[in-house]
């Protein structure tokens, strides 16, 4: 694994040299768990906790792999674990939700070997569809979280967690949110440690959860609960930096990094376990500090319970709710207040946008109990600089397919993937989008709703990943029920959101080695669909007929719309270009929403450097206008 930099230090550490590389947190906990001995680690892949398997699949020590969804992912980790292999389980915020039906019992349950949870939350919804704060399920679930600040907690709280989990006998979640997974900072390199593969005993009365069992187990849980709160008050990764006592915050994870750079002169307890909390700790420091603030990201999870054990503190008042927080945010709502008693701890760059009546970018004054932009710095961006809204690529074999049912007027109920992007303008061809597999129980629940009639404009969309993810089960619903819809498959023979990674429909595994392939028309048919239909996804004839056909049957059909990623070219086909002689000005191409045409002097213009040569702009044109590069001229 390669990183940007690597730094030795000539200093005689044990095993002789200190060296660091620069990481994002996703390779630094890779890293750590390589090195605290993980054998097995299992993910679906989900920004921001992609590279964590993508890492660790590099390591030959190491079994990684794509599982079809994370409920699989987390259930192989727990197979792992119970045959006494340290293992791993990868995911970001919302898979924890798919994987939530084993975590709760595995809570009872408990491990052999160490296992560790990685939750990846997305806060500021940088590449996901809410702001859910994960440390809920550690205290649902009744389990220690982890939260690092840095890339250097990172692997040392992985490598902790799997500590953590062997002497409590528990599962461990360790939370990362995107700007922890994909900031870079230096981490100090260790060896594997030699931990060996402990037996395996029978054991029903702890892993066979019958409800006379789990009612034993409950018992255990609830034990392992108040041992836990007691290791809290000495946690290596609590703990306090003393400063101006007129103000202390409590904070964790990346929010503790934006405290100490708006706010460098007053006390920290910089929490790194948040579940389960230390009550003498915080309740000691507390009332050690004249003001006391919380600042954490999203949910006052914190916060609820300090204030439950009767401690005075400030919090969601001021600190937003929602989207990320940044060192400027603190700064406008904590430190506002603070430079009012003590500007001389608010960071002197950082005072300006503290200060009370400070306008914001959005317009308001500080304090004004507004919710900022977390992107936003201490200077605002040039008002010129143009609006990008996310596109689909040129040449993305998705375009056509929303084209099409566009120009349909359909209902599309649709699903997650890249291709959520066919609901942006100018495509807007989408009509709702939940989660992961939903686009078939979404599309089933209209036709129910509104009947046969209603179904006939009615599609579900969907990608190849995400239909073996948790789109099956959908489908057979569907047929099971006596639904009518229609099912397209966007099969661009890939995970292509989340950067490309294989699934079980691409022929190889995680670490690229040659692998059984699905059949996904098969899939369908087996699942009881009569009508299946395979179409080119950039023959726009082609699909348009299939669409119409499928969608007047009175039968479940499903249509394969089959053309790999445009990325995964790896040769450019002809570019194509428009003849201004022959061009009508009619503007029907730049209804595809193609990145790659514009329009300018009352004609179409297309980018050679941009286009991938698809071809759909040229069956849009009325005109014939537009044609291969060199050939619009002839």
């Amino acid at each position: 694994m390669k990183a940007l930099a690597r730094i030795t230090a000539g200093l005689e550490y044990g095993r002789g040299e200190i060296v660091r590389e620069l990481l994002i947190g996703n390779h630094a906990l890779a890293r750590g768990a390589w090195e605290a001995g993980v054998r097995v680690a299992a993910a679906y892949p989900g920004t921001p906790s992609t590279e964590i398997i993508e890492a660790l699949a590099r390591y030959p020590e190491v079994y990684a792999e794509w599982a079809p969804n994370e409920k699989v992912a987390l259930e192989v980790a727990i197979g792992a674990a119970i045959g006494g292999a340290r293992s791993l389980a990868a995911m970001k915020h919302v898979g924890v939700n798919v994987a939530a039906d084993p975590l709760m019992t595995l809570a009872y349950t408990g491990v052999n070997a160490g296992l560790v949870l990685v939750s990846a939350d997305d806060p500021g919804l940088f590449s996901s569809q809410n702001e859910q704060d994960n440390r809920f399920y550690a205290r649902m679930a009744q389990i220690p979280c982890l939260e690092p600040a840095d890339s250097q907690e990172v692997k040392d709280m992985v490598m902790q967690a799997f500590n953590l989990s062997e002497e409590f006998d528990t599962p461990v979640i360790l939370r990362l949110t995107t700007r922890i997974a994909h900031s870079y900072s230096l981490v100090e390199l260790g060896d594997r440690q030699g931990v060996p593969l402990k037996s395996y005993v029978k054991q029903p009365a702890k892993y066979v959860m019958l409800p006379a069992f789990g009612k034993a187990r409950h018992v255990v849980v609830e034990e392992r609960r108040l041992k836990l709160a007691a290791y809290a008050e000495t946690a290596p990764f609590n703990r306090v930096e003393w400063a101006d006592r007129r103000v202390g915050i409590i904070t964790s994870g990346i929010a503790y990094q934006y405290v100490k750079e708006a706010l460098p002169g007053v006390s920290v307890l910089k929490l790194g376990l948040t579940y389960p909390l230390p009550e003498k700790l915080i309740s000691d420091f507390v009332k050690a500090v004249k003001t006391c603030y919380v600042v954490e990201e999203l949910e006052p999870f914190l916060e609820d319970q300090i204030r439950a054990w009767g401690l005075g503190v400030v919090g969601k008042e001021l600190v937003p709710r929602v989207d990320e927080l940044s060192s400027a945010i603190v700064a406008r709502t904590v430190g506002s207040q603070v430079a009012a008693v003590a500007p001389e701890l608010v960071a002197p760059d950082l005072t300006a946008v503290a200060l009370p009546g400070m306008r914001t970018p959005g317009g308001q004054r500080a304090g004004e109990g507004s919710v900022p932009d977390a992107r936003e710095t201490t200077t605002a961006a040039p008002a010129e600089l143009p609006g990008r809204p996310p596109l689909m690529c040129p040449g993305c074999p998705h375009r056509g397919v929303f084209y099409v049912l566009k120009k349909l007027r359909l209902v599309v109920a649709g699903d997650i993937g890249c291709y959520t992007l066919g609901a942006t303008p100018p495509l807007q061809a989408m009509d709702s989008c939940i989660c992961m597999g939903a686009s078939l129980g979404v599309a089933m629940g209209l036709e129910k709703a509104r009947g046969a009639d209603f179904a006939r404009r009615v599609v579900g969309v969907i990608g190849d990943s995400t239909f073996l993810h948790s789109g099956m089960t959908g489908l057979l619903d569907m047929v099971y029920n006596g639904g009518t819809g229609t099912l397209i498959i966007l099969d661009n023979s890939t995970t292509a959101m989340t950067g490309h990674q294989d699934h079980p429909g691409t022929g190889y595994t995680a670490s690229h080695q040659p692998a059984p392939k699905v059949d996904l028309e098969q899939i369908a048919r087996a699942l009881g669909v009569h009508r299946v239909q395979v179409v080119d996804s950039y023959n726009l004839e082609t699909l348009e007929r299939a669409i119409q056909e499928e969608t007047a049957a009175r039968e479940p059909s499903v249509i394969i719309a089959r053309r790999p990623c445009a990325l995964l070219k790896k040769e450019k086909e002809a570019v194509y270009a428009v003849s201004p002689d022959n061009c009508l000005s009619c503007r029907y191409c730049l209804d595809l929403g193609c990145p790659a045409i514009s329009f300018s002097d009352g004609h179409g213009v297309i980018d050679p450097v941009l286009c991938n040569g698809c071809g759909l702009c040229t069956q849009v044109c009325p005109g014939e206008a537009i044609r291969k590069a060199g050939e619009e001229d002839e």
